[in-house]
């Protein structure tokens, strides 16, 4: 294993430790934080397309955001994953509580008996997990690359954000050729804008 990919992976292990170490409480107060910033956000508040996620571990949670999301009128879509291409479909969802399965990597997916098919051109803001982030906007995820295939087809107006805990931020996120930036990362603490 190179030495970037090795230092990815002692990243991806401190931060995952750390995130895992926060009370029941902490995570939910941190959490909430995150949630009411996004809600205050001007380029998410005049989104009508949003792409959200299902968290994985101590991602932070989306449940009561898609929910949020969907009173304002909001138009939610979220990932179908194709592990054979490391691919994703955008779906969009109405009822939550129906429309989700589980995928094949575990996680609550769309149902594409359900969910329509949304065009990528679509999208106006996409909120994109991971698990560490820096303040020029790198991201590091979990390794599988879904994220870093989607972002360049974007269009060059869908402001990319990711929701993160200040923990997650770290001083500098390694870089490869393939792996891509977001504009916006927003903590419990703070909005960050890429340098």
């Amino acid at each position: 294993m190179d030495e970037i990919q090795e230092t990815k992976k002692q990243i991806r292990s401190d931060v995952l430790n750390t995130l895992g170490s926060y009370s029941e409480e902490d995570f939910q107060q941190k959490s909430a934080a995150i949630e009411a910033r996004l809600f205050e956000f001007a380029n998410f508040l005049e989104s009508t397309v949003v792409l959200l996620y299902v968290p994985i571990g101590r991602q932070v949670p989306t449940a009561d955001i898609i929910r949020r999301s969907m009173d304002l009128h909001k138009i939610v879509v979220l990932p179908a994953f194709a592990p054979d291409s490391f691919e994703m479909r955008l779906m969009k969802v109405d009822h939550p509580d129906k429309d989700l399965i589980k995928g094949p990597r575990r996680i609550l997916q769309p149902d594409p008996a359900r969910c329509k098919a949304i065009p990528v051109e679509r999208i106006d803001i996409a909120i994109v997990p991971g698990v560490a982030f820096d303040e020029k906007g790198g991201r590091l995820g979990t390794g599988s690359g879904y994220y870093d295939r989607l972002l360049p087809t974007l269009s060059i107006t869908t402001r990319k954000v990711s929701l993160a805990f200040e923990d997650q931020v770290i001083p500098q996120v390694p870089m490869e050729s393939h792996d891509r930036y977001i504009d916006i990362i927003i903590t419990e603490k703070r909005n960050i804008y890429k340098i």
